[in-house]
């Protein structure tokens, strides 16, 4: 009996020693807390993986090939200044360099706000105070008419109907309404702002760039090429970083005036409301495209976040700044199938997708 009693504990012992373990605790995401800014001189760049956010990775990867199938060659997603997210397809890697179309116009916008901070140049005075007087073809007083700020916002009134919108001699600048009386998307008043700082400053325009912008936040691979701005997908992102701080790079504040900054990015005009200095807006009640007259009650994006201020080029060059989601997304590549010059479907379609995959 006696026996049968301790075969009996034994058995019972040994069935409580192979018990499963209890599961282990969920892992609970903590994503960073610091702004993090990659060092110049250096491709380091920290990392953060999107199951430590609490994102969906395989909604993530799903934008992610999307992009892929749109011909982007190189997409960028950082949070709080880190890398969640990079890849390159079609031979591209992270030194590769392009031309980046009228997303460059947003440094432009950046750069004027510098130099009209250092004090060379004012926005509100005329254009021709800094190119001289007959730098368009229009009647002297209506080219007076027309300020620096203008040419930020696409409102000098000049005549876009030109055989070629990028001819800045005199002869192509031809009167059309008063400045202030009309938004369009014309390119060479806007290529003229270049010749305004460079001219201001009495600096080149490279040089300025590089001792003002890419020197303090580490662009080390751009260059202007016939007013195009060439970057490649980090310096991109290191300028979209630059915008979501508000001019901040590692505690030193390059754009000092917050009237200007925040005047670039909020409406500039009564016409075009989703458009900044040059920056294109998201969330508002109506925009206009590129090469249209029309108004559309829309705002450009949709499905991304109302906050969201973009750099936007021909062949879907795009940087999105985030500021409520501290997110910068860069996406470099050639065309994805949309007409527009600026805005265009991909812009909805792929935040459609990314949205899902951020919690």
């Amino acid at each position: 009996m006696h026996k049968i009693f301790i075969i009996l504990l034994l058995s019972t012992s040994l069935a409580a020693c192979k018990k499963t373990p209890p599961e282990p605790e969920p892992i609970v995401p903590i994503p960073p807390t610091t702004y993090y800014y990659p060092p110049i001189g250096s491709d380091t760049w920290e990392t953060v993986s999107p199951a430590a956010l609490g994102w969906d990775v395989a909604k993530l990867n799903d934008a992610l090939s999307f992009a892929q199938s749109k011909n982007s060659y190189g997409v960028i997603i950082l949070y709080k200044g880190r890398i969640v997210a990079e890849n390159y397809w079609n031979g591209w890697n992270l030194n590769t360099r392009y031309p980046i179309a009228s997303a460059g116009k947003t440094v432009t916008a950046f750069l004027v706000g510098l130099a009209q901070q250092e004090g060379t140049l004012n926005i509100n005075n005329k254009t021709s105070q800094y190119l001289g007087t007959g730098w368009t073809s229009a009647p002297p007083a209506k080219e007076n008419l027309i300020t620096v700020r203008h040419q930020l916002t696409m409102t000098t009134g000049l005549n876009e109907n030109v055989p070629d919108d990028n001819c800045t001699t005199p002869a192509c600048l031809t009167y059309k309404t008063d400045a202030g009386g009309q938004w369009y998307y014309y390119n060479a008043p806007y290529r003229l702002l270049q010749d305004v700082v460079a001219r201001a400053t009495g600096t080149n325009y490279n040089v300025y760039t590089k001792t003002r912008l890419a020197d303090k936040i580490g662009m080390k691979n751009f260059t202007w090429l016939d007013y195009v701005l060439y970057l490649n997908t980090r310096d991109m992102a290191r300028f979209g970083s630059l915008i979501l701080r508000q001019g901040n790079w590692n505690g030193t504040q390059l754009m000092t005036d917050n009237s200007y900054f925040s005047a670039m990015t909020n409406t500039s005009n009564p016409y075009n409301l989703s458009y900044g200095y040059l920056w294109w807006l998201n969330g508002k009640s109506s925009m206009m495209a590129p090469a249209s007259t029309l108004v559309f009650p829309t705002m450009l994006a949709p499905a991304a976040p109302p906050d969201m201020i973009s750099a936007l080029g021909k062949g879907d060059k795009k940087i999105y700044v985030v500021p409520s989601k501290e997110l910068v997304v860069v996406r470099q590549g050639d065309d994805a199938g949309q007409v527009l010059l600026g805005p265009s479907s991909f812009d909805n379609d792929f935040w459609a997708k990314l949205m899902q995959a951020i919690r």
